[in-house]
């Protein structure tokens, strides 16, 4: 069995602005269980993650609600976010023990992601190289204007849809984050700034199950997919 030298970055520091009912989404009850708790529960039941670092909310870094505590408190930390995404993951990344020589950094809003796909992103980055999970694109592309009007169809082949988990070693994503800072830039997912410094990451399989809870709406559907044999 693999030693515990996996740490993982759960990002849950939105405003869940898009909700429209003042309530974090993170927080709010999806199958059964908090948001965040899917997350947690999962990452924690795997014997080769050492840690669990949960990026919330300043207010609720130090008041945390209860149910959080239905995991293992000892592989648990509970980091403060930042102004930006990127800012949150650092923030997360610094709390992780320096034994993690793999860190995972995963979407709070994506509740559902079946452990399979979690195995695919670690195996790939234990063979030697970063790895995120996602799905090829199979819907026609179109790119339009600021009027609505279609300026071309895209091609779809070798486009994929990123999900997470994604996963690096912890030197590379270290690397990553350097230089973003120094350059003064931003992404809106680790692989990007990975992507940047020239070191490769590749897709593994993921699921539609990993799907990201946005609107509303979106509740309803990952609440009828829950449950379905992936």
């Amino acid at each position: 069995m693999s030693a515990a030298d996996v740490g993982v970055v759960i990002v849950a520091a939105g405003s869940s602005s898009r909700m429209g009912d003042g309530e974090l989404k993170q927080f709010k009850w999806i199958a059964g269980r908090p948001m965040l708790l899917h997350s947690l529960q999962l990452f924690q039941s795997r014997a080769d993650v050492a840690m669990v670092v949960c990026v919330v909310p300043r207010e609720y870094a130090g008041d945390p609600p209860p149910w959080i505590f239905q995991s293992d408190s000892e592989r648990l930390l509970l980091s403060v976010g930042g102004r930006t995404r990127a800012e949150s993951v650092r923030n997360g990344i610094a709390d992780l023990p320096a034994s993690c020589a793999i860190i995972l950094v995963h979407d709070a809003a994506r509740p559902l992601v079946p452990m399979p796909v979690v195995d695919r992103v670690v195996d790939a980055v234990r063979a030697g190289t970063s790895a995120i999970a996602a799905l090829p694109v199979v819907d026609t592309l179109k790119e339009v204007d600021g009027g609505g009007r279609i300026v071309r169809t895209v091609p779809r082949d070798g486009l994929w849809r990123a999900q997470t988990p994604q996963g690096f070693s912890r030197d590379v994503l270290l690397r990553a984050h350097r230089a973003a800072i120094d350059g003064g830039y931003d992404a809106t997912d680790d692989a990007a700034l990975v992507e940047r410094i020239g070191e490769p990451v590749v897709v593994v399989r993921g699921s539609e199950h990993a799907m990201k809870v946005t609107e509303q709406a979106d509740f309803s559907r990952a609440e009828a997919i829950h449950g379905l044999a992936d």
